[in-house]
C-alpha cells in the first residue's frame, strides 16, 4: 500500500502517511520515492507556503516494520551491508526528503509518534500533538541503535540531557510530558488537531513566501555557523528581499494600517 497521501489546498500542502493498518509504520521498498516526489514537487510549487505532516488512524507513525524485521524482509534483509544500503537508500531518503523542504512544516501528531515516527516529527519546524499523542525513541528495546539520525534531531529539540534519558531508557512519554518538555508546542483535543494545524498553517501561509522560505533557510543554516557567519548571511539574504515588491507591499501595509497582499514578487 502507498506510504503517503499528497494533497493541496490553495497554499497549504498535506501529506499523510497511508498505512493505518500497521499504525503507519514505514520502511516498505518505495518508500523514500514517495516522499522525495511529494517533497520536490511541493520545493517546486511557488504557490505552496507551508505544509502539513500527520497519520491517518490513530497513530502518526510506529516507526519501523517491526515484523518486517522479525522475517527480515524488505528493508531489513540480507547482509549487514545490504542492510545498510536499504538505510541509506529508502529509509533515509524519507528523512533528506522532509529536511529538504523549503517551506515551512508542522507535524499535527495524533497519535504514537515512536522510533523513525518521532525522528519523522522532529523534522518537522513546529509541532502540535493531540493529547493522545506519546513519543518513544525505543531503539534499544529491540536491540538496536538509533538509526534514523534521531541522535542528531532529538537534541535539538529537547537537549542532551532528556534526549539521553529516552535513549537510555526507552521510555515513551505522553503529550503532555512532551509539551513539559519542548517537543510539542501545544496539546490539543484529538478533533480539534487537523483544525489547529490548518489554522496555524494558513497564519503562516499569509506571509511572503520568498521571505519565507529564506527565514527557513536563515534557521537551519545559522545551526552549523558561527555567530558572525550568520550575521553575514543574513545580510546578503536581506540585501535582496529589500528589491523584492513584497517588502514594499509590507511596509505601505504597515504605513497604511492594512492587511498586506503578499503575492510572492
Amino acid at each position: 500500500m502507498s506510504v503517503l497521501d499528497h494533497s493541496a489546498t490553495g497554499a497549504i500542502a498535506t501529506l499523510t502517511l497511508t498505512r493505518p493498518e500497521s499504525m503507519n509504520a514505514l520502511g516498505q521498498a518505495g518508500d523514500g520515492d514517495a516522499f522525495a516526489a511529494a517533497c520536490d514537487a511541493i520545493n517546486a510549487d511557488s504557490t505552496i507556503r507551508c505544509a502539513i505532516l500527520t497519520g491517518a488512524g490513530r497513530a502518526f507513525s510506529a516507526g519501523g516494520d517491526v515484523k518486517a524485521m522479525q522475517n527480515r524482509t524488505g528493508n531489513f534483509a540480507g547482509s549487514p551491508v545490504t542492510i545498510a544500503d536499504g538505510y541509506r537508500d529508502n529509509i533515509h531518503r524519507i528523512l533528506r526528503a522532509l529536511h529538504g523542504l523549503r517551506v515551512p512544516l508542522i507535524a499535527a501528531i495524533n497519535g504514537p509518534a515512536i522510533g523513525l515516527g518521532c525522528d519523522l516529527a522532529c523534522l518537522a519546524d513546529m509541532r502540535i500533538a493531540s493529547s493522545s499523542a506519546k513519543f518513544g525513541v525505543t531503539f534499544l528495546k529491540l536491540g538496536l541503535v538509533p538509526g534514523d539520525g534521531g541522535t542528531w534531531l532529538l537534541p535539538r529539540v529537547i537537549g542532551d540531557a532528556r534526549a539521553a534519558e529516552l535513549f537510555f531508557t526507552g521510555d515513551v512519554i505522553d503529550a503532555a510530558t512532551a509539551q513539559d518538555w519542548g517537543l510539542v508546542s501545544r496539546v490539543v483535543e484529538p478533533d480539534a488537531l487537523m483544525e489547529q494545524a490548518q489554522t496555524l498553517a494558513a497564519k503562516v501561509a499569509a506571509m511572503p513566501p520568498a521571505a519565507l522560505r529564506q527565514t527557513k533557510m536563515l534557521l537551519r543554516q545559522s545551526r552549523g555557523l558561527s555567530y558572525d557567519g550568520a550575521l553575514e548571511l543574513a545580510a546578503n539574504t536581506q540585501g535582496l528581499m529589500h528589491h523584492t515588491a513584497d517588502h514594499a507591499e509590507g511596509v505601505a501595509a504597515l504605513l497604511e494600517k492594512r492587511g498586506a497582499d503578499f503575492r510572492g514578487e
